[in-house]
């Protein structure tokens, strides 16, 4: 039970990372909203690798995720 809430907690969180990180992208690439889900993902999947707006744990918790992974919780918003 406690996992599971860890779980929720950890998914909360790479959503509003990744609501940022879209932000961030947005202010560099203005077209990115008429981008395909894919290069948006990819692009975003650079950026965590990059890790230059992320601190250690924010890194962590998002490079537990693909770029699949990306573009799905992408599909969700």
């Amino acid at each position: 039970m406690l996992q599971d809430k860890k779980s929720e907690t950890d998914a909360e969180r790479q959503k509003a990372l990744l609501k940022r990180l879209v932000s961030e992208l947005s202010a560099q690439h203005p077209d990115l909203y008429y981008q395909p889900t894919s290069l948006v993902a990819r692009l975003i999947r650079e950026q965590i690798e990059q890790g230059k707006t992320l601190n250690q744990d924010e890194r962590k918790l998002m490079s537990r995720l693909k770029s699949r992974d990306i573009e799905v919780l992408l599909s969700l918003h």
